[in-house]
């Protein structure tokens, strides 16, 4: 860390980061863009996806260096004083924490170690395994979260490896805690604990930055908000409760923002079921699992984290066995052994909640990514040209509304938005007559989230059969035609949806906790 700076790592620290400026080539992604922190205050800072919020956080936690603009924090006499982070060390000694939205735990480590890694104690040389688990139990208990501390990370579900990498922050101390989009893997139950978390650092006297798509949450735990637009800050450390949701959503895109208008489907009953599970029961625990979904129909499966829905999907798959029951493709016995089995024989695609590790190659090109289905079918010769994955390209880039440079692009390049986008056009390339959608709008903005939403419907009237798992409630009340509510790998109830949220939502809950199954 460079700079003449006394380091205040005390609570009540403030911080500026003052008129940033990034470019890279042929993007300017901050545009003097400016965020203020002050200490015991929750600040949300908002923007579509490429609004330049994750520029912003790199370079407040030290990964990327501004090319222009400046940063400063507290000077220990009631002033501030400029710094430069030349790497993400310096960020963490001055005390600046970060929860990433995409994990960066280690999963051969254990919990105790991911947790303790940046701030291992040693004793005579070694490693002070005592101390590295208390320290783990401590930050953990902060959370009330009950884990194994030697149990390793990569045995974790997705929503508990988001609170290992919520502990991990607590245990450098930090003063500034910036949460990147932190209850997207997250139960409503765990999300409150972690806000009642927030609310105590807050008390205390820290900064937290809450970086997250859904407002209900912002609304419910901020005290001040930034909201950045195309790089530029256009509301800058203002109170929040001087905004409605509405004039934080125009702000956020630009202009007004009318919401998705529901327009009533009438899926047509067909004697036979495009898919159709009956008494299925698996080796990951299911019970006696009936649904069926038709086509042109949208089937939502909703329930909280660990109910067993993507475990379902997986052995829907091949990619865990059933154990008993029948499993039907358009009214024929099917025995999927795996993804490629279920696209090639049986047309089922899915895009997966995980699309950075599972759903994309991030290192290849946007037409690698489109085309990996089919080559198969574009091949000439054994061979694939780049013409023929650039068509591909070109022919879902406007149906879906692709926002690329080129379609030689890395995927690694795109917003989130964007990459999900990539994913889902891979399987729609292959012709799927089912397709299964995992979490299609984690991470991503209202904008875009609005757009996908009027995909998901659009695709089901050409007559696709969409099985949709959703843990966000109001999505899964705008989009599915009926909805099956899942508990302890059951299926619990089944609701027709008549897009009434208050009825619809209290209906589910209470499927949820009586779990009555039927």
């Amino acid at each position: 860390m460079t700079g003449d700076m006394t380091e205040d790592t005390s609570p009540g620290t403030r911080f500026v980061a003052e008129k940033l400026v990034k470019t890279f080539p042929g993007v300017r992604a901050l545009d003097e863009a400016s965020l203020a922190l002050e200490p015991g205050r929750v600040h949300a800072l908002l923007g579509e996806n490429g609004a330049g919020k994750s520029t912003l956080i790199k370079i407040v936690t030290g990964v990327y260096q501004p090319d222009g603009g400046r940063l400063l924090v507290s000077d220990g006499a009631g002033g501030l004083t400029p710094v430069r982070f030349a790497r993400p060390h310096d960020a963490q000694r001055a005390g600046i924490g970060v929860v990433h939205q995409e994990r960066n735990l280690i999963p051969a480590f254990s919990v105790a170690e991911n947790i303790a890694l940046q701030a291992v104690s040693t004793r005579f040389g070694f490693v002070d395994r005592p101390a590295m688990r208390a320290l783990a139990r401590r930050c953990l208990d902060q959370l009330d979260v009950h884990l194994d501390v030697d149990r390793p990370v990569g045995s974790l579900s997705v929503a508990q490896m988001q609170l290992v990498e919520i502990a991990k922050s607590l245990a450098v101390d930090s003063t500034v805690l910036l949460l990147d989009e932190p209850t997207a893997s997250l139960t409503g139950d765990e999300a409150d604990r972690l806000f009642t978390v927030v609310r105590r650092l807050r008390d205390q006297g820290h900064s937290v930055v809450l970086v997250s798509h859904k407002l209900e949450e912002v609304f419910a735990v901020a005290d001040t908000v930034t909201v950045l637009r195309d790089g530029r800050s256009v509301a800058e450390a203002k109170p929040l409760a001087d905004y409605s949701r509405d004039q934080i959503v125009s702000l956020m895109v630009g202009r007004a923002h009318a919401d998705l208008t529901l327009q009533t489907r009438r899926v047509e009953r067909q004697a036979t079921a495009a898919l159709e599970l009956r008494e299925v029961s698996t080796e990951s625990g299911h019970r006696d699992v009936s649904l069926h979904v038709q086509p042109g129909e949208i089937l939502g499966l909703y329930g909280l984290v660990g109910a067993g829905r993507s475990e379902l999907i997986r052995a829907v798959l091949g990619l865990d066995r059933i154990t008993s029951g029948t499993l039907s493709v358009h009214g024929e016995p099917a025995r999927i052994r795996s993804v490629g089995d279920a696209l090639h024989r049986y047309r089922i695609g899915y895009v997966t909640e995980n699309r950075k590790e599972e759903g994309i190659f991030l290192d290849q090109p946007i037409t690698r990514n489109v085309a990996v289905t089919v080559w198969r079918r574009i091949a000439r010769a054994g061979l694939v040209r780049e013409s023929d994955e650039r068509s591909l390209v070109e022919t879902y880039r406007e149906r879906l509304g692709m926002r690329i440079a080129d379609p030689r692009q890395l995927a690694g390049q795109l917003s989130g938005g964007n990459q999900q986008k990539v994913s889902l056009a891979k399987w729609l390339a292959a012709d799927c007559d089912i397709l299964v959608i995992d979490e299609p709008t984690v991470g991503i903005d209202v904008r875009t989230k609005a757009a996908f939403h009027e995909l998901i419907l659009a695709l089901a009237d050409t007559g696709l059969a969409i099985l949709l798992i959703s843990s966000d409630l109001p999505e899964m009340v705008t989009l599915a035609d009926r909805i099956d509510v899942m508990n302890d790998y059951r299926v619990v109830g089944e609701l027709d949806n008549d897009h009434d949220y208050r009825a619809t939502s209290q209906a589910v809950i209470n499927l949820i906790h009586s779990g009555a199954a039927v």
